[in-house]
């Protein structure tokens, strides 16, 4: 994935990749290359590196709503200092007008750069994620996934204000970030270890099958809105 931007809304290309909204309890995973500079050009912007999960808002303050977050943050942002972050989130609901929102977070500081895999568990009314194999976070039953979602990846800047956000570097040039994905993994209706889905991985590969879906789809199918 890249992005690029010079600061201006007229020279920003923002990056996304979007799934079906077909999934909700069980486990999600991602072997993704987070990135603590930019390819070219100046640093600085508030860049978000991501991985998620994702239902639609029906309405502000729709109490259906879902969804489940890792951002990697190498600039800083949501309001914090510049210092690199990974953030998890899983929300109940928000509303833009007036900014309202329902969610729990997690932040730890620290560079995320290179090679990270990240898994997320829905299962027995909690939200956990972990990195590396290692305990990140854990969210209560208040924010669990009631929706079906869809699983996304986006690469995306932080306008300025945005939930205190400085936005962007004051430079004109243009700069561009990556964000890697090796794969991405999904079993339905339990909650495996790190270990487990690599294993699963390696499985997959040494059997050379690159792509498998066999999650069905809603009935009827769910409409899988993709936007930034």
């Amino acid at each position: 994935m890249s992005s690029v931007t010079n600061g201006t809304p007229e020279k920003t290309r923002q990056t996304q990749f979007c799934h079906s909204r077909k999934y909700r309890e069980g486990t999600y995973a991602a072997r993704i290359f987070f990135r603590d500079e930019p390819s070219y050009g100046p640093d600085g912007d508030e860049v978000i590196q991501t991985f998620y999960a994702i239902s639609p808002l029906k309405a502000p303050m729709d109490k259906d709503y879902s969804e489940t977050d890792f951002e990697y943050l190498p600039n800083g942002g949501w309001g914090e200092n510049t210092k690199p972050a990974m953030w998890t989130t899983t929300w109940e609901t928000f509303q833009l007008e007036p900014w309202t929102k329902v969610n729990e977070f997690s932040r730890k500081e620290g560079s995320y750069a290179g090679w990270r895999t990240l898994v997320l568990t829905v299962a027995d009314n909690k939200v956990t994620y972990y990195v590396d194999g290692q305990l990140f976070s854990e969210h209560s039953s208040e924010v669990y996934p009631e929706d079906f979602m869809s699983i996304n990846f986006n690469l995306w800047f932080m306008p300025k204000g945005a939930d205190g956000s400085l936005g962007p570097v004051d430079s004109p040039e243009m700069r561009e970030y990556q964000e890697d994905i090796d794969w991405v993994f999904f079993q339905e209706g339990v909650a495996l270890s790190t270990a487990d889905v690599e294993a699963q991985v390696a499985d997959m590969r040494a059997r050379k099958v690159a792509h498998i879906d066999n999650v069905k789809e809603q009935n009827p199918v769910l409409p899988s809105p993709c936007g930034l």
